[in-house]
């Protein structure tokens, strides 16, 4: 396509500020491993090939296309040329560039949190930092319907090639709710090469016929001006056809080769490539043939302008490049975690005539690259803004749901959605997902209330005559519904959940999932927890509990995970009270700067309710509310019973829809007479955390008890509560789910795994003879 020519002074200047932020992040890198003491012998990485064929396109963005607002996100390997642009822009100290992978400085890829100079999104998990800007462009266009603030961000992800061999990508591309995204932008890093192999050449063909089957629009900078001069001449187009026709392998070998031993292989014996290349010296002959448009800055300039020209739909440039471009080790198809020796760092600081002794300089001031980098740092970063106060949004102190009668904890959540729905200044900042199951995870009440969102406004054919749910869709919808994809939801919402961050609007994401289909977006899971996301996540139904499922339906490790993931409050009531007041702290990690992601896990059983009255005749409402948010209190208390003084006493500990069992069994060895305390735990992790902290538990188990033998019972992997056997060092029968369960009632899923309470009675006894026979 014909180009306008960008100003030759700027181009000169963009390629100054490349080759320092080659220099200095492949600098960096070499220190890392060759210079900074490194007492445990291990390599410390980095990946300066990767890194080199993003630097032209990371340069030309942020020096002349990034507005104030725009969001990227950095290729994982990219990170070292990352932070040496953002320490040219000034926005990062100098002492950091030799800390790259230490302690407390630059974290190996991009980090929101942990990086001094705060990249806007965190990646490392290839394909994840691709979406993320995805879902990201969404929530401002959500925002923008919502709180009127236009959607002007562009949201940029800068993805290498091998990225796009994710599922989790194709995932997004194909869900309709990322239709239309006119503010969101890919940039393909096409190098070729992954870790250990070169791409196929066929690939890139077939990645951008998918991508324009999928609505996208498709744009490429394949070739660089010298290149693009030879085409346009006599026989050009034999040099095109040549070099379009060649493999990948075949391409990375000839531009390692000297231009005397290339010429041969690249003409083939072919006299038109003879003709046109005999004006081409030797010299300049491999860098002619690897004058690829993602390291051509006119090029470059020329296909962002063009990504501008064209709204209403998202855009993917491909970008060819060179992995290793401009060092020693370009093109070679190992260069993956190659290392410049330090003679070969010798020869490229005198190749880029840095003087010794100022090899981590910034630009001069007044050198053509130094004045650009004041201007692009004035323009992105240089307009000082007073930080915004964030909205004040309420939360009453309490939102009340009905608790009497045999009700499930997924009725409650449901109904607990549809008081939200009448809580104003609240009910703004909620936003609900689920991947296509909504209704059977009960949020059909809110929806109703609400509707779905969308861009437009969109008829509705179906008569209320024959269904119960209003799927109206409207821009003032607070519900997405998306396709078949856990990674979707859990990618929504991390990025829903930082919208504060990136767009100066919170909001409150809430998500449905069924419980073992958690693990399916785990990765996204985590993702969006490293990213420091407040939202929530409720997995129902969940457990062998789901009885006429199978075992593809029954959640066993999931509980576990709910302990275990850093920056995650994790829930398990039994009772409706106790899901109303896990939801309202859910709420309140959300709105609190220093919270939390939540994840209630939920179930679709029925519980009396009354099974909780001894609880609140005995503390209160006030202070069982307290030992709730805790993690977990005395549901039934020895003393509860008459005549169990001298007793042998058994700890029956449990969580979530198992208390009917655990309660079941106290009773049966209460007649038998075994004292017991029955358990029950609302958030084994808080429980955990408490205990780690230096916690003695007394509020649980009660010093003159802390040698009593202990029984978990949990429909979950037994090691999740299995752990309280430790605490005092006393014997424990752990119930729980540790193969894969199969369809069946209910009681007869109890009976096969021993969750029924005639096996946790005679465990019970097992622990009394062992523990009190002596």
């Amino acid at each position: 396509m014909p180009h306008t020519e960008p100003n030759p002074a700027l181009i000169s200047a963009i390629e100054e500020v490349q080759q320092r932020v080659l220099w200095l992040s492949t600098l960096m890198i070499h220190h890392a491993n060759h210079v900074r003491p490194n007492l445990d012998g291990v390599k410390v990485g980095g990946h300066q090939a990767s890194s080199a064929s993003m630097v032209t396109i990371l340069t030309t963005l942020y020096l002349c296309y990034l507005r104030p607002g725009d969001r990227v996100s950095i290729k994982p390997h990219a990170s070292p040329a990352y932070h040496a642009l953002q320490y040219l822009l000034g926005r990062l100290d100098a002492r950091y560039l030799t800390q790259l992978r230490a302690f407390g400085g630059l974290q190996a890829y991009p980090s929101r949190t942990k990086d001094p100079d705060a990249p806007d999104f965190s990646t490392g998990s290839v394909g994840l930092g691709a979406v993320a800007p995805a879902f990201a462009a969404l929530s401002a266009h959500y925002i923008e319907a919502h709180f009127g603030k236009p959607a002007t961000q562009r949201f940029i992800a800068l993805v290498g090639d091998a990225e796009l061999d994710e599922g989790n990508v194709w995932e997004a591309v194909i869900d309709p709710a990322l239709d239309q995204l006119d503010n969101l932008l890919w940039i393909v890093d096409l190098n070729r090469q992954s870790l250990d192999r070169v791409v196929p050449g066929i690939r890139a063909a077939h990645l951008k016929r998918l991508f324009a089957e999928s609505g996208w629009r498709v744009l490429e900078a394949k070739y660089g001006r010298r290149l693009q001069a030879l085409f346009a001449q006599p026989d050009g187009e034999a040099l095109r056809a040549r070099i379009d026709e060649m493999s990948n392998e075949e391409y990375q070998a000839l531009i390692r080769l000297n231009g005397r031993d290339l010429r041969p292989r690249l003409i083939n014996n072919d006299e038109r490539l003879a003709r046109l290349l005999a004006q081409v010296p030797d010299d300049e002959l491999p860098a002619t043939l690897a004058n690829l448009g993602g390291h051509d800055v006119s090029e470059l300039l020329a296909t962002l302008a063009a990504a501008d020209a064209e709204p209403r739909r998202p855009t993917i440039i491909f970008a060819y490049t060179i992995k290793g471009w401009g060092l020693p080790i370009a093109g070679n198809p190992l260069n993956h975690s190659m290392l410049l020796s330090p003679e070969q760092i010798e020869a490229l600081r005198e190749q880029f005539a840095i003087p010794p002794g100022h090899e981590w300089d910034r630009l001069p001031e007044d050198s053509p690259g130094g004045k650009l980098c004041a201007e692009a740092a004035k323009r992105l970063y240089g307009v000082a803004t007073p930080p915004l106060s964030p909205p004040a949004i309420p939360l009453p102190d309490e939102i009340t749901v009905p608790t009497s009668g045999t009700v499930s904890t997924q009725d409650t959540f449901g109904r607990f959605m549809v008081r939200l729905a009448d809580i104003a200044g609240l009910r703004e900042r909620i936003v609900t997902a689920s991947p296509d199951v909504s209704v059977s995870t009960n949020l059909a009440g809110w929806i109703n209330k609400t509707g779905v969102f969308a861009r437009r406004e969109e008829p509705d054919f179906e008569t209320e005559a024959y269904r119960m749910l209003r799927w109206r869709r409207w821009p003032g919808g607070q519900h997405i519904e998306l396709g078949i994809s856990e990674m979707n939801l859990f990618m929504l919402l991390g990025m829903f959940g930082i919208a504060g961050d990136l767009i100066g609007e919170p909001l409150i994401p809430i998500g449905t999932v069924y419980d073992p289909f958690v693990c399916r977006g785990l990765d996204a899971f985590i993702y969006g927890l490293y990213s420091g996301a407040r939202f929530i996540v409720v997995g129902t139904p969940s457990g062998i509990t789901l009885s006429p499922e199978g075992g593809a339906h029954q959640s066993s490790v999931t509980a576990s995970l709910g302990m275990e993931l850093p920056q995650l409050a994790s829930f398990e009531p039994c009772f409706a009270l106790e899901t109303a007041w896990l939801l309202h702290e859910a709420l309140r990690l959300c709105l609190d700067p220093n919270g939390s992601a939540s994840y209630l896990r939920l179930s679709t059983r029925p519980i009396d309710q009354s099974l909780l009255q001894p609880a609140l005749d005995r503390f209160g409402t006030a202070e069982l509310r307290r030992q709730v948010l805790r993690g977990g209190y005395r549901l039934i208390d020895r003393t509860d019973y008459r005549d169990q003084a001298r007793s042998p006493l058994v700890h029956i500990v449990t969580s979530g829809v198992l208390v009917p069992e655990a309660v079941s069994a106290a009773h049966y060895l209460q007649r038998e007479g075994v004292a017991v305390n029955v358990i029950n735990l609302t958030s084994a992790r808080r429980v955990y955390e408490h205990w780690r902290h230096g916690d003695d538990l007394s509020w649980l188990f009660l010093p003159d008890e802390r040698k009593a033998p202990i029984v978990t019972v949990h429909d979950a992997a037994s090691h999740a509560l299995a752990w309280l056997g430790s605490v005092f060092g006393v014997p424990l029968r752990a119930h729980g789910v540790d193969r894969f369960g199969q369809s069946g009632s209910r009681d007869d899923l109890y009976r096969a795994f021993h969750l029924d309470s005639m096996s946790i009675v005679e465990s019970a006894f097992e622990l009394v003879d062992e523990v009190y026979s002596g």
